[in-house]
C-alpha cells in the first residue's frame, strides 16, 4: 500500500486534474443544465488535460457505468448515471470524478449547491465537508483508520445527520479502489494503520436522515432509504508523517 516516489509523482498528475475539473464545473452548475451535458463538459476538461475519465467503462459485476462523471442529486448519495435530468434551482448537486494519467488514478468529490438552497441543505453540506477535513486531520503516519472514521462520524452525529455504512473510502494508485478501507463509522474490524507514503481516498457520505440506502434499478445509483438529501466530499492525499497532503486540492 506504500507508494514509491514515480509512483507518488503519477498519483499527484491524475488528481491535480480532478482538482481542476472540480473547480470548472462550478460555473457550470445552474438551472436548466442536464447533467448529461456537465458530464460532457467534464469529460473534454480531463481529456483537455491528457488525462482519461476513470469511472467510464468501469465495471462492477457485469455491470458497466456509462459516462465519464458521477453526478447524483438531492436525494441520491452517488454514482448517478448522467442523462436528462436537469438541475433545479434548491437542488444539491455531488459531482464525483475520477481520472487515470500514465496508468495511476486520482479520485475527488464535492457537493455543490445550485443557486441558493435551504437551511437545512446548507447545514447538510457545512457538517459533511467539515466532517472530511476533521477527518484528514486524523490520517497521518501511524494513526489507525479507525481515527478517521470516528472523527467523521462524531462531527456529522452530533449535527443530527447520519454516515452512510454501505459504501467506505480506499486507497487509490495503480488501481481506481484499493485496499485499505476507510469507512466513515468507528468499526471494530479496522485497526490498520496508516503509513507514510500511502495514498488514501477519503470520502465522507453524510445524510439528512437515516444512513440506510438503496440501489436504483439502473443497479448505480444509491439514494437514501427515506428519500432525504444526501451529501458527498473526498479528497485523494499522501499520508505523511504531518498533515497529509491533499492531492485533489487546488494550488
Amino acid at each position: 500500500m506504500v507508494k514509491t516516489a514515480d509512483e507518488i509523482k503519477a498519483i499527484r498528475e491524475s488528481s491535480k486534474i480532478v482538482a481542476g475539473v472540480l473547480s470548472f464545473i462550478e460555473k457550470f452548475l445552474k438551472q436548466g443544465i442536464t447533467t448529461l451535458e456537465l458530464d460532457s463538459t467534464i469529460e473534454d476538461y480531463i481529456r483537455s488535460k491528457d488525462g482519461f475519465p476513470a469511472f467510464k467503462g468501469y465495471k462492477v459485476h457485469k455491470n458497466v457505468f456509462p459516462a465519464s462523471a458521477c453526478i447524483s442529486i438531492n436525494e441520491e448519495v452517488v454514482h448517478g448515471i448522467p442523462g436528462s435530468r436537469k438541475l433545479l434551482e434548491g437542488d444539491i448537486v455531488s459531482i464525483d470524478v475520477g481520472v487515470k494519467k500514465n496508468g495511476y488514478y486520482g479520485d475527488g468529490a464535492k457537493t455543490f449547491p445550485v443557486g441558493e438552497v435551504s437551511p437545512a441543505k446548507k447545514k447538510l453540506l457545512k457538517i459533511a465537508e467539515e466532517s472530511l477535513y476533521l477527518g484528514l486531520e486524523k490520517a497521518v503516519d501511524g494513526n489507525y483508520i479507525n481515527d478517521v472514521s470516528n472523527a467523521i462520524q462524531q462531527h456529522v452525529e452530533a449535527a443530527g445527520f447520519s454516515v452512510v455504512r454501505d459504501l467506505v473510502g480506499h486507497g487509490i494508485g495503480k488501481q481506481l479502489h484499493e485496499e485499505p478501507p476507510i469507512p466513515n463509522y468507528y468499526h471494530n474490524g479496522y485497526w490498520t494503520k496508516f503509513k507514510e507514503g500511502m495514498t488514501v481516498a477519503i470520502e465522507p457520505m453524510v445524510n439528512y436522515g437515516t444512513y440506510k440506502v438503496k440501489v436504483l434499478k439502473d443497479k448505480w445509483t444509491y439514494v437514501t432509504a427515506d428519500g432525504k438529501p444526501s451529501a458527498h466530499f473526498e479528497h485523494s492525499v499522501l499520508i505523511t508523517k504531518g498533515k497529509p497532503e491533499i492531492l485533489t486540492m487546488e494550488s
